[in-house]
């Protein structure tokens, strides 16, 4: 833990807010101040935080009818000044200064916006700012919205190589059973791999934030599958962050594993925003996933293509059953690929170094 020098900290909007929906200044000053003592200590920090919805819903009342989106959309574009006020007054106390950055899914997916945006980041942590990320959910509609900030914080510790991700809730972490039960007890350490752990988890939202447990073991154990350690903890914790210093967290813990080339991190990002679906054979799948060997997609291994893609584009992979394989970046447009469609000797679809596979 103490090798940690670049870390994404997403907050939820349980650990914001009050029971009554109002912020919670007094855990956003007593997280403020545990970010204070990292950024003496010398590590660089991006906070992913929700909560301006929260904030808002507690400076005015809209009525309960209407339009589900665009009410969310009114109560962002107010709760977000309040919100980012709050970081701001706090952090100077410290000397220290706060940027804001609003984020949609669109950004991850053209190549060329993810750049900027990396650069973006890259700029405010070389000035020694603090970036506070959300979603943008002013602009932000159904279809283009992320599962929820979880999944923004997993995006931007890939794309920005973080050391690690910290994700606070309010629950002191990943349980092995109902975590009202008192004889649940928090599961330590999970691997990338274990898919056996979702099994415990019941499908049930927070309150007010948009995502739940099975999100955030989700995107966990991606992320840490794509070489970043993940933490999650409970973030009204007094020393919940600072705890990283003397290795001391409590909580449940991902450790990492594997690194990943910056293309490939790229294409981590990609999942929501394939376009296009390329069907194989159980013979081509097995060859994919087998441990021991590299291989790449030929068009021999190839059903069925569905969508349409060019050169360059990231396309999704799945087998004969639905199940997706991975990720690919195509060499060659879909209009080749589907004229080679069952040929041998043809040149590989996906390189291997340019194919990304679900674990």
């Amino acid at each position: 833990m103490k090798k940690i020098k670049k870390l994404i900290v997403k907050i939820g909007t349980n650990v914001l807010t009050r029971a009554d929906g109002l912020l919670d200044l007094t855990t956003i000053s007593q997280l403020v101040d545990q970010i204070a003592v990292l950024k003496q200590e010398g590590w660089q920090l991006i906070v992913v935080s929700s909560g301006a919805v929260g904030a808002g819903k507690s400076m005015i009342q809209l009525p309960a009818s209407g339009n589900k989106t665009v009410r969310r959309q009114v109560l962002s574009a107010v709760g977000q000044i309040r919100l980012m006020q709050s970081y701001s007054q706090l952090l100077a106390n410290y000397q220290l200064h706060c940027a804001q950055v609003l984020a949609t899914k669109e950004d991850f997916r053209d190549r060329r916006h993810y750049l900027n945006m990396k650069n973006c980041f890259q700029a405010l942590l070389r000035d020694n700012l603090i970036p506070i990320v959300n979603e943008n959910d002013v602009i932000s509609v159904n279809e283009l919205m992320f599962t929820d900030n979880d999944e923004l914080a997993g995006l931007i510790a890939t794309m920005m190589g973080a050391d690690a991700l910290m994700i606070l809730s309010n629950v002191d972490g990943v349980f092995d059973g109902p975590p009202q039960d008192n004889r649940s007890k928090v599961i330590p350490v999970i691997e990338a791999n274990d898919r056996s752990v979702a099994q415990l988890i019941a499908p049930e939202r927070s309150s007010l934030g948009r995502g739940g447990m099975r999100t955030k073991l989700r995107m966990a154990q991606k992320t840490a599958r794509l070489g970043i350690d993940v933490y999650i903890g409970h973030g009204k914790r007094p020393g919940v962050l600072t705890d990283l210093l003397q290795g001391q967290f409590s909580g449940t813990r991902f450790p990492a594993n594997g690194k990943l080339s910056n293309v490939k991190k790229w294409m981590a990002t990609q999942s929501f925003g394939a376009q296009a679906t390329i069907i194989i054979n159980a013979g081509a799948a097995a060859a994919l996933q087998d441990i021991h060997q590299a291989n790449s997609l030929l068009p021999v291994g190839i059903l069925h293509i569905d969508g349409d893609f060019v050169k360059g584009e990231v396309v999704m992979i799945q087998d004969e059953s639905g199940q997706n394989i991975g990720l690919g970046m195509a060499q060659y447009q879909s209009d080749k690929a589907r004229k080679w469609i069952g040929q041998q000797g043809k040149k590989p679809i996906i390189h291997y170094d340019y194919l990304l596979l679900e674990k």
